[in-house]
């Protein structure tokens, strides 16, 4: 909760007193330039989270040197970037958005305007798309201090939304009653043990239930994956992954629609089989048997409802992840953007907001160890010769597309190049080539059309999505890299 005026005016004499600038409080005069404050607030909300402060400030009408209160002029209720109200511009450059509040006060007789700004929550504020940080009594890029950027995810860590209580005063049998325990055992290979205090005790070091005084509470990772009906847990039924299946290849007619029930870890394999089955198949007729294909493979399904679980923000309220089935597409998707580049998924080393809960759903074989989801995927989709996914971001959710299977001439020119630069990408991790012949493979393409896989591979380099490695070189020894593996002389600026 925000400070109500009469806190703020005890609270601004006692940080006037502080010996220097912290890392959490920023003093101006008249220095209202909307792209300084935007950057101000993106440091001070990292730079907050860090010190383990409830709020960081930015101040006008306090002397910077000196902290003596002289005033101001800034008005933030009439000031505005070009024709929209500044704060609305904030809001709308803040990812994620966090709370902010201006307030004009009367301090020593003088115009004193507060900025309190709510801490990073789950990951970096970002600033028209950078991550910024105070260092000392200057704001600064966060990607070029890594202590300050490792003493930032810890600090996330530690006040992980996995450990705040999803259901609190209960008895042993209240939790034995409301969590799929045999689950949890059955899914870790452990035996069950043979009496209730070991199944606690169990539960308990996993953080999946906490002890408080005299009662249980079971913790928002013991009921977000093991919860029996996750109705029974108010703040965790909207994070309930949703299945929904169309007719044709819009929304205006809902076939089926299914609410998850189960805890995500106790009910994974049964969404699975369910997201399966409705699933469009292909048949194949044989010599002597009509034997029906998946159009999409298992494995890429499985991966990728995996990360929208596991990857998911679950500080934004009332949205969780989504399967939609449509008969040219399956988009899934889930709340939050991505930590990393959309364009960097297959190679970028893996972040995740939840490392507490990806760590056990990969003992569980929910999913695979970090980083591997990705390559899988690649992989699957190439050698059942798909489009590559298509992932798209807004400001509170992120989107894969898995495309039907179709021919290269019935692809787009955009679809075209995603699939070369996922190629180029999937090579380059995994210490291959991507050449004309490897393109020609990957597209089914015969070797008397090999200027098909020439005008793909120029297109993919003028788009900026590959390079020539080495562009002196022979037609038959000329290769191919991704943007982000280019020579350092020849980096590509995207």
């Amino acid at each position: 909760m925000m400070h109500t005026r009469d806190q703020l005016l005890h609270l601004v004499p006692d940080l006037t007193t502080l010996p220097a600038e912290t890392e959490w409080v920023e003093f101006k005069v008249d220095n209202t330039d909307p792209e300084m404050i935007g950057k101000s607030v993106s440091a001070l909300s990292n730079s907050a989270r860090i010190a383990g402060e409830d709020f960081g400030y930015l101040i006008w009408g306090i002397e910077d040197g000196t902290h003596k209160t002289v005033g101001t002029m800034f008005d933030p209720a009439r000031a505005k970037k070009g024709n929209e109200q500044l704060e609305t511009w904030l809001v709308r450059l803040l990812q994620p958005q966090i709370h902010l509040q201006f307030d004009r006060l009367t301090v020593n007789r003088k115009d004193v305007v507060v900025l309190t700004i709510e801490p990073a929550i789950s990951e970096p504020v970002k600033f028209r798309g950078v991550e910024y940080v105070r260092v000392g009594p200057s704001t600064r890029e966060l990607a070029k201090y890594t202590d300050r950027m490792r003493r930032l995810w810890r600090a996330f860590d530690q006040r992980s939304w996995t450990k705040a209580a999803a259901r609190e005063r209960l008895t042993d049998d209240q939790v034995l009653g409301l969590l799929d325990y045999p689950s949890y055992f059955h899914m870790l290979n452990l035996p069950l043990p043979e009496n209730r205090h070991g199944i606690l005790d169990a539960l308990r070091a996993d953080g999946l239930i906490a002890k408080e005084p005299g009662s249980w509470a079971i913790t928002n990772l013991g009921g977000v994956l093991l919860a029996r009906r996750l109705a029974d847990f108010p703040s965790l039924a909207r994070k309930a992954f949703r299945v929904i299946r169309y007719r044709g290849s819009n929304r205006l007619e809902t076939l089926k629609e299914q609410i998850g029930a189960r805890g995500y870890a106790s009910g994974f394999e049964g969404l699975i089989d369910y997201v399966n089955g409705l699933l469009p198949t292909s048949e194949e007729v044989g010599s002597a048997l009509r034997t029906t294909n998946a159009v999409y493979p298992p494995l890429v399904v499985r991966e990728l409802v995996a990360n929208a679980l596991i990857h998911q923000d679950f500080g934004i309220t009332g949205a969780g992840p989504m399967v939609e089935i449509f008969d040219d597409r399956v988009e899934i998707s889930n709340p939050g953007q991505p930590l990393i580049d959309k364009q960097r998924l297959v190679d970028a080393p893996p972040r995740s907001r939840n490392e507490e809960l990806a760590s056990l759903l990969r003992r569980m074989g929910v999913c695979e160890e970090r980083g591997s989801g990705w390559d899988k995927v690649a992989s699957q989709v190439e050698v059942h010769h798909l489009p590559a996914p298509e992932v798209t971001t807004t400001d509170e959710t992120m989107r894969v597309t898995l495309l039907n299977q179709r021919s290269l001439g019935d692809m787009t020119g955009d679809e075209r190049a995603a699939a070369v630069y996922l190629h180029a990408c999937l090579n380059q991790v995994s210490r291959l080539n991507t050449t004309n012949s490897s393109v020609r493979e990957r597209f089914g393409i015969e070797e008397r059309n090999k200027a098909t896989a020439s005008r793909l591979l120029k297109d993919a380099v003028n788009r900026g999505l590959i390079v020539a490695y080495d562009p002196d070189a022979s037609p038959r020894m000329m290769r191919y890299v991704p943007f982000w593996a280019a020579p350092d002389d020849r980096q590509v600026d995207r």
